[in-house]
């Protein structure tokens, strides 16, 4: 986003009729698709085969294969997008001071959301509640609470 030029070549990229008007993410997730289908195919042979045959063991195989690689595939898709929240998160967050690093290779987002939080200003007969905004950031190894700007 930060680079126009690289935004134009982009755009003139996927406007050229070579490319069917595909975006560039089509293009990236086309591998991953095919190892999904490739796994479709695997099971159909194995419906296939003659029980016990060697033919059955090499599908076997190569199915098991297939499927600790797509396992590995959406684990690695997984910690990037954890990792990409991480990143969009350090730059909305502000701290006053720097307690720890937010972006961190163990660490992951686990939930978050808004809160209100409940003011009780004053001991007298008529207690005065008022609420404010708080944002709950649970982390796989710490809680943060933030409030938004003032």
């Amino acid at each position: 986003n930060g680079n126009a030029g690289f935004q134009q070549v982009l755009e003139r990229l996927e406007s050229d009729p070579l490319c069917q008007r595909l975006s560039l993410k089509s293009f990236l997730i086309l591998p991953f698709q095919r190892i999904t289908r490739l796994k479709l195919l695997l099971q159909n042979i194995l419906k296939r085969t003659r029980p016990g045959s060697e033919e059955e063991v090499q599908a076997t195989q190569a199915y098991d294969a297939l499927e600790k690689l797509i396992k590995d595939c959406n684990e690695n898709v997984q910690r990037m997008k954890s990792t990409e929240e991480l990143i969009y998160l350090s730059q909305k967050i502000e701290f006053e001071c720097k307690i720890f690093p937010l972006i961190s290779q163990s660490r992951r987002l686990v939930k978050c959301g808004e809160l209100t939080a409940l003011d009780f200003n004053s001991p007298s007969p008529k207690w005065k509640v008022t609420t404010r905004p708080i944002y709950l950031h649970l982390f796989n190894d710490c809680l943060l609470l933030s409030r938004p700007k003032e």
